[in-house]
């Protein structure tokens, strides 16, 4: 549920939707949910300063209530 709501909200913000991923991935210290867009699209979703990235980390931290989501935006164009 968070996951899909995360995507919905970053949709709205990216000038190409349809290369956004969100992926929930459950470990020791909770549920992390990994979000990939366009590497055009990165600096819109982290936003000036982060403040885009911090509202949505606040959203998904309200929905997700007692158990917490972390956010981690991953950057797809950087090599391993």
């Amino acid at each position: 549920m968070l996951a899909e709501a995360l995507e919905h909200l970053v949709r709205g913000v990216v000038d190409n939707p349809d290369d956004v991923s969100v992926r929930d991935k459950q470990l020791r210290r909770g549920s992390i949910l990994e979000v990939r867009v366009h590497p055009d699209d990165l600096g819109k979703v982290i936003g000036r300063g982060g403040r885009t990235a911090t509202a949505f980390r606040t959203v998904i931290s309200a929905l997700a209530g007692r158990g917490g989501a972390r956010i981690d935006f991953v950057d797809v164009d950087r090599r391993r």
